[in-house]
């Protein structure tokens, strides 16, 4: 069985894939699919479903989600025992399952390995962020609720997300592919137009294509984008990047 976080929240048994219904079920799966094989503490799911609205009697209404949570998941499956799933301690619950099949955790465990690999082989970075990013098929945790933690976790792996697409970035160019991601750094930044790295990369793609004129209007539209929202200037690496670019200097990242 697989859990999948990264888009609205599904559930994969086999070829067997499931939506739970209700929005404080899928709170209760994201939370102990964030920690894997870890307990998560009853007050700290209690707050996930309910902040500071509490039911008279909080304690019963989680076991009794939980209860549904495993009911649902039986009847889906034919699986014969959701309490080994979903195992219960003085503590809270804790999902059983291993981390790779979570595809939040298996996400950051390939981003891990791909940035250990960013000096020795940018062919294995390119492979194992390009696996990473597939696995996203949305906003993460679309459709877990406003709880803790899964707006922590929501900024986290959006974070890792982009670090992730900066990274694999790097990697193309070091290999000579500026020409096959410009068009993806073109979306990225309007996207994220006050990110300076992929403005950096863009800048740097564009010019290596011989398109100087489009890397420098690039620079200048993020540089009045960062002056109007933000009241700052661009930073050093970017600056120093669109200097080389002005005195056409051949540019490396």
């Amino acid at each position: 069985m697989k859990v999948r976080l990264l888009g609205s929240l599904e559930i994969t048994d086999g070829h067997l894939t499931f939506r739970v219904p209700g929005e404080k079920l899928r709170a209760i799966v994201a939370a102990l699919a964030l920690s894997p094989g870890r307990p998560v503490s009853r007050h700290d799911l209690i707050d996930e479903l309910w902040g500071e609205e509490l039911p008279r009697n909080a304690e019963n209404s989680l076991q009794g989600h939980v209860a549904r949570l495993r009911r649902i998941i039986e009847s889906r499956t034919g699986r014969d025992g959701p309490r080994g799933l979903i195992q219960t301690s003085s503590f809270g619950y804790a999902l059983s399952l291993p981390e790779r099949d979570v595809d939040a955790s298996l996400f950051t465990a390939l981003v891990r390995q791909a940035t250990a690999a960013r000096r020795a082989s940018p062919e294995r970075v390119v492979k194992l962020l390009t696996e990473a990013l597939a696995l996203w098929r949305g906003p993460a945790l679309l459709d877990t609720g406003q709880g803790m933690i899964s707006r922590l976790a929501y900024t986290r792996l959006t974070e890792v997300r982009l670090m992730a697409y900066e990274h694999l970035f790097d990697a193309e160019l070091d290999l000579g592919r500026h020409r096959e991601v410009v068009t993806e750094l073109q979306q990225l930044h309007a996207q994220y137009p006050l990110r300076e790295r992929f403005c950096e990369q863009l800048i740097t793609a564009l010019y290596r294509s011989g398109r100087q004129a489009e890397a420098l209007d690039a620079y200048h539209r993020t540089r009045q984008r960062l002056s109007h929202n933000l009241g700052l200037e661009p930073g050093d690496a970017l600056r120093a990047r669109f200097q080389d670019i002005l005195r056409r200097e051949p540019v490396a990242l």
